[in-house]
């Protein structure tokens, strides 16, 4: 394990080599081309709250924004700008704030019967603040990814053996905030399925279906505005590697802070948290991790790399665990035993 472990942190610094977004430059005068693609969903819904209609507000904003408008993925589900387009930007900003405590007060629960004692869950509360630190900002809460990537940290948290209907459902809403959350719902009836959970995966499932249905009607109504000679996407074979999801991670939490060589080798050391995790939800949170990591690694772009922000939420609660796993593992190595020595007296 610990040569594992070894071989972990080493493709972590993989991300030293792996291609980077341009970096931000902070100026509000630039937001426009620092956050191309949030004023681009922001815009949409604007032209929403104004009486018009999603499909062809987004066609005219992406052809504007020189966006690709195929194939149909490159226009996003209308759930999020249909419930922005009907709030106001303040009440947007009030469920944003609201969806992330309800998160926070999900996984407290959570640490309940992992930690014994309230200092170590407070810290595995901070470190979930670290990994939620970008989805508190409310100049980003047009971004979809944001959205789902708080209601599955949610999801996650709420899911229990037995009690699944409300983890389903939560799942659902965010694939149909982003349809690429449908990845961590197959995980998660994968995972149940192998549990022996039937009706839970089957809930999975059925969660996969009304998705597809979703999606087909979205894809209907996409050709109904895209013209024949609108520009289409270069695809999503980017080819990056691991290194690519460890730097994505590091950009989607409170590890941006830090220097990338020290960042990257902080992500594999919360993998190896969650893996001494000795709970069901930790190992499906793990094979979430590993899905996203193989998403990113094979088919993100460097421009794509906030599909990291779906899963980055609950990913720096693994580093709570760490230091009992390390010790652990030097108990196991260095042979570290007590050996048990039992005192007979015979009398006769």
């Amino acid at each position: 394990m610990l040569a594992l472990l070894v071989l972990l942190l080493a493709a972590c610094l993989l991300a030293l080599r792996s291609p980077a977004p341009p970096p931000v430059s902070g100026d509000p005068a630039n937001r426009a081309e620092d956050q191309a693609d949030v004023v681009l969903y922001q815009t949409i819904v604007d032209q929403m709250r104004h009486g018009g209609e999603y499909y062809a507000v987004t066609a005219q904003a992406l052809r504007t924004g020189d966006y690709p408008l195929k194939p149909f993925v490159t226009f996003r589900l209308p759930t999020l700008a249909a419930v922005q387009g009907r709030l106001s930007e303040a009440g947007s900003v009030v469920l944003l704030y609201l969806a992330a405590a309800a998160v926070a007060l999900a996984w407290w629960v959570r640490f309940v019967p992992a930690f014994g004692r309230a200092p170590p869950r407070i810290v595995a509360l901070l470190l979930l603040g670290g990994g939620m630190l970008v989805f508190v900002q409310a100049d980003l809460m047009w971004f979809h990814e944001i959205w789902a990537g708080l209601l599955i940290a949610l999801s996650l948290a709420l899911r229990r053996p037995g009690r699944w209907v409300e983890a389903v459902a939560i799942g659902l809403a965010a694939t149909l905030v982003r349809e690429t959350a449908a990845l961590y719902v197959a995980v998660m009836a994968a995972a149940a399925w192998i549990e022996g959970e039937r009706r839970e995966a089957f809930g999975w499932a059925l969660a996969t279906a009304v998705l597809a249905v979703v999606v087909a009607a979205h894809a209907h109504a996409v050709t109904q505005v895209v013209r024949p000679l609108d520009p289409a996407s270069p695809g999503w074979a980017g080819m990056l590697g691991f290194g690519f999801f460890v730097r994505t991670m590091t950009l989607s939490t409170a590890l941006s802070l830090a220097p990338l060589g020290l960042a990257a080798p902080l992500v594999g050391m919360a993998l190896f948290g969650w893996a001494a995790w000795a709970e069901p939800l930790a190992a499906r949170a793990l094979a979430v991790f590993t899905a996203y990591a193989v998403l990113l690694g094979v088919a993100g772009r460097v421009d794509t790399f906030y599909w990291g922000l779906l899963v980055a939420g609950p990913l720096l609660i693994g580093l709570a665990f760490v230091p009992d796993a390390l010790r652990d593992l030097a108990r196991a190595a260095t042979g570290e035993r007590r050996r048990r020595i039992t005192v007979t007296r015979v009398v006769r």
